[in-house]
């Protein structure tokens, strides 16, 4: 097929590389000069394990092209699909003005390119958007009346289940297809575009769709809070938490699966925290109590305020972040709660060195860069080069970060407290005098 992705951020990046993998011809579109640029020299604008060579792969074959003219993406498209960010706007809401635009914009282009051979075209919501987002502000924009001659358009939602740093992964190997759609074609047409994956699809309505991914979304950030909530509380009488939920994550039938269910450090980046907003928002807006999404939130506030809270009690003014990321394997930055702690370590007077081994500041780009120039304006003069370096003189150590460099780091500076936010750090750091876990 030939497809349309509208936005290359993670998402939109991974699915045009993985849609051109498997034989689509794809044409991402931004408005972003530096995305465009790196993906039509090969490179690809976000850091995911796999996805530079997939990326290569797809532009070396031809299949793989990107634009920031939307006319040139769409021409005798057949789908496109719609990538961009939904970021949380002021009171929690989701703000859909990237929608809007993109939506626009493609109506626009369509008023003077040729519409595929068949004439039908799908508008398809990859982004996460609260129920109701299809029906009140897609579907108008195409609706029959105000389409150009020789166009005919469906519009659905079909949800992504990508998680940053095993994105291609994911996207090979998703836990659902799900289509959301009151249009045979277009539901016809996803079947098609996604028949690589051999699944079946999940055909519900519209608004199905679009609050499964926040229904999914809030469950992860609940089970995160849940494990550190354990942890918090364990930790005072002598209990190693990790242990607990290693075997209550046995249980399968009653406690579910174990991805997120692990003590460590808070839930961040470009999904939970604005999903739980939104969906508080949404609460709100419904007269309707979620005292279990407040609770996570602050739960979630709390694991942040207690790394602070123990930093000061070090009586120590030089820390190392060794990592900054919100996960480990991406350099996404957005609501990452190191950047969180780092910017209070900061502004408490601390003198704070960073190490991250994928981060480079010359690379960060969109939404990414803006979050962290907000955050932290003088990371550059923050960042280190080696763990070593940014370990130098340094008596506290606050580890996310298990690359084995880090590691071995670690093991020769011995520094006087090793705060590990991460869990999985190895027997020959957790035997370090001065080892603490979070929250065990």
């Amino acid at each position: 097929m030939k497809v349309a992705v509208l936005g290359l951020g993670y998402v939109g990046t991974v699915t045009a590389a993985g849609l051109a993998s498997r034989g689509h011809e794809v044409v991402g579109v931004d408005v972003d000069e530096a995305k465009v640029d790196a993906i039509s020299h090969g490179r690809s604008p976000v850091v995911e394990p796999g996805i530079d060579e997939l990326v290569a792969e797809g532009v070396a074959s031809g299949r793989l092209r990107a634009t920031t003219d939307m006319k040139v993406a769409v021409a005798c498209a057949d789908v496109s699909l719609v990538c961009v960010g939904t970021p949380s706007g002021p009171h929690g809401e989701t703000d859909l003005s990237y929608i809007v635009r993109a939506l626009a914009d493609l109506r626009e282009a369509m008023s003077v390119v040729s519409p595929p051979s068949s004439g039908f075209h799908s508008v398809v919501i990859r982004s996460t958007v609260p129920p109701g987002t299809g029906e009140m502000v897609v579907a108008p924009v195409f609706a029959d009346s105000e389409l150009p001659p020789g166009w005919s358009v469906g519009t659905a939602m079909c949800p992504e289940f990508l998680r940053e740093g095993c994105g291609v992964e994911d996207f090979f190997a998703p836990p659902f297809v799900v289509v959301g759609t009151a249009h045979e074609c277009t539901r016809q047409g996803m079947a098609e575009l996604f028949a690589f994956l051999d699944l079946e699809i999940h055909d519900v309505g519209v608004g199905t769709a679009e609050a499964l991914k926040y229904a999914c979304n809030a469950f992860h950030a609940t089970k995160v809070s849940f494990a550190n909530e354990m942890a918090r509380i364990f930790r005072f009488h002598g209990v190693d938490s990790r242990d607990v939920m290693r075997i209550f994550c046995e249980d399968h039938k009653l406690n579910v699966a174990p991805t997120y269910l692990r003590p460590g450090f808070a839930f961040g980046g470009s999904c939970l925290p604005k999903d739980l907003r939104a969906l508080q928002h949404m609460a709100r807006m419904s007269g309707v109590d979620a005292p279990l999404l407040a609770g996570t939130t602050l739960t979630n506030e709390l694991v942040v305020r207690d790394a602070v809270e123990r930093i000061i009690a070090s009586n120590s003014r030089k820390v190392c972040l060794l990592g900054l990321s919100f996960k480990m394997d991406t350099d996404d930055l957005r609501e990452s709660p190191n950047v969180e702690l780092a910017e209070r370590l900061v502004g408490k007077g601390f003198d704070v060195r960073i190490y991250d081994p994928i981060i480079n500041p010359d690379r960060l780009v969109g939404a990414n860069r803006r979050h962290v120039e907000a955050k932290l304006p003088h990371l550059n003069r923050l960042l280190a080069c080696s763990p070593e370096e940014a370990l130098a003189g340094a008596a506290v150590a606050v580890v996310s970060s298990s690359e084995p460099a880090v590691r071995s780091a670690l093991v020769a500076a011995s520094p006087a407290l090793v705060l590990d936010l991460h869990g999985r750090l190895g027997s020959d750091v957790e035997q370090l005098a001065g080892y603490e876990g979070l929250g065990w």
